[in-house]
């Protein structure tokens, strides 16, 4: 077990993080909207994919049905089955071809087409939870207001000592009171990231973290090797 340590500063720790991750792969929600210039409707059906799925097969799936249904009313003139082959295989893919066809049907009965721009509005769409109206307000309608909150936010904030939660709705309103404004819209893009590549749910490489030495590693039970 680490020695206990003290949790890491919050502001001087992201600032760290974000020279450390320039040079790794951005994580599919990022990839569409900066490499292929993704708008709004994109980036929130994207995102609705993403749910415990893993970052390529994101990637490969929006690419498909974005070729086929890049607005709400391409997407609403698919058949159920269209969209289920299309975006197959993301996790819970059924379940997820329903929401996007009535999300798409809603976005042009309620909302002219366009994809609403506060919290409340967003959360009235099928499938639509806090993660992804979050990170939606945050990518798309660059929102500084918000924070993003997945797994890997809910692990590495409870890892480093940030915040003692439960669930990643508890994480989020904790990080509305810990951490500095300035960094609110970036701790998703920071900590998933870091969370992909280094900070690992299972055997973290805490060896080529470059934390390592001051992290507290609340929870770590076993470090993975480092090659």
């Amino acid at each position: 077990m680490p020695t206990l340590r003290p949790p890491l500063p919050i502001a001087p720790t992201l600032t760290k993080l974000g020279r450390a991750i320039r040079s790794l792969e951005l994580p599919a929600i990022e990839k569409i909207a900066e490499e292929l210039k993704g708008d709004a409707f994109q980036v929130l059906i994207s995102t609705m994919l993403s749910a415990q799925t893993k970052d390529a097969v994101t990637l490969a799936a929006s690419l498909r049905l974005f070729a086929v249904a890049p607005d709400p009313a391409a997407l609403a003139r698919l058949s159920t089955a269209r969209i289920e082959k299309l975006i197959y295989p993301v996790s819970f893919y059924r379940n997820k071809a329903v929401h996007l066809k009535e999300t798409a049907r809603i976005l042009l009965r309620d909302f002219g087409g366009r994809v609403p721009t506060t919290m409340d509005e967003l959360l009235t769409l099928p499938g639509v939870g806090r993660k992804t109206a979050n990170l939606t307000l945050i990518v798309a309608c660059r929102s500084a207001d918000n924070i993003c909150v997945d797994t890997h936010v809910h692990r590495i904030a409870n890892r480093f000592g940030w915040v003692r939660t439960r669930t990643p709705e508890q994480t989020e309103r904790a990080l509305y009171d810990v951490s500095p404004r300035k960094w609110w819209s970036t701790i998703n893009l920071h900590l998933v990231t870091w969370g992909q590549h280094v900070c690992k749910p299972v055997f973290p490489q805490c060896g080529r973290c470059i934390l390592n030495e001051a992290c507290p590693k609340i929870g770590v039970v076993r470090e993975g090797r480092v090659a």
